[in-house]
């Protein structure tokens, strides 16, 4: 009996301190990656509406994928561009889109394009105003609260399209132009980038080739004179994360 109770306490303990060293594995504290993570390896997010999308062009045509390749062929270690954009978003349609994502804090760049579905839905300026500003905030909290981080783009004039040309093209322009002040004005007062792409697509008025197949968004040929002109802020603001 003492020999068989011996052995049954044998294998007791020796089930007990298996089970010891497995919880020991499991309660080793994690690596923590952030250490390790390679600094060179930047991240884009592109937020916007049809105008970010690439409606009626390749993927390879969008105006954030163009922008990714040429920083790429900069020297600059970037990530695919993260977008959340569709065709027709307003603002609200935005900002409630961006809170189904999972995104991170900490995007070394964020662009922002949004307002002409605003425009062309006959929203009000005053809507846009405080629409767009709290987009703007939401898009600086996406830096980790770096607003020189943050790059709005203006609205294009979808007046001088052939789509646009059979509606009113001179009050469309003037609601772009105004919707485009308001914006500008809301950057300057967040301290965010901005560039003015408004003038490029209007040069579609005499030139077809800058328009998509559709007859309303830009082609690939115009987004790329667009990223010819965000290029330059862009390489600056990754240029200071080094």
């Amino acid at each position: 009996m003492d020999r068989i109770l011996f052995i049954l306490l044998f294998f007791a303990g020796l089930a007990c301190s298996n089970s010891e060293n497995s919880l020991i594995m499991v309660e080793q504290p994690k690596p923590d990656f952030t250490t390790e993570k390679d600094d060179s390896t930047l991240f884009y997010l592109a937020l916007g509406d049809s105008y970010t999308i690439g409606e009626s062009v390749t993927e390879n045509e969008r105006f954030p994928v163009q922008l990714v390749e040429q920083l790429k062929r900069k020297g600059f270690r970037l990530n695919p561009a993260k977008i959340v954009a569709r065709s027709g978003w307003t603002t609200d349609e935005l900002a409630e889109a961006i809170q189904n994502e999972t995104l991170e804090k900490s995007y070394n760049l964020v662009t922002l394009l949004i307002g002409v579905n605003n425009q062309y839905r006959g929203r009000s300026a005053d809507e846009y105003r405080g629409e767009f500003r709290d987009l703007l905030k939401t898009a600086v909290e996406f830096t980790d609260q770096k607003p020189q981080h943050v790059m709005v783009i203006s609205i294009p004039d979808y007046g001088v399209t052939p789509f646009g040309k059979m509606r009113d093209s001179d009050k469309i322009a003037k609601e772009i132009d105004q919707f485009n002040a308001i914006n500008l004005e809301e950057s300057k007062q967040a301290n965010v980038r901005y560039v003015g792409i408004t003038a490029i697509s209007r040069e579609a008025l005499n030139d077809e080739t800058l328009v998509a197949s559709d007859g309303l968004h830009p082609s690939g040929e115009m987004y790329r004179r667009w990223v010819e002109k965000i290029l330059t802020g862009a390489i600056e603001i990754l240029e200071n994360q080094k």
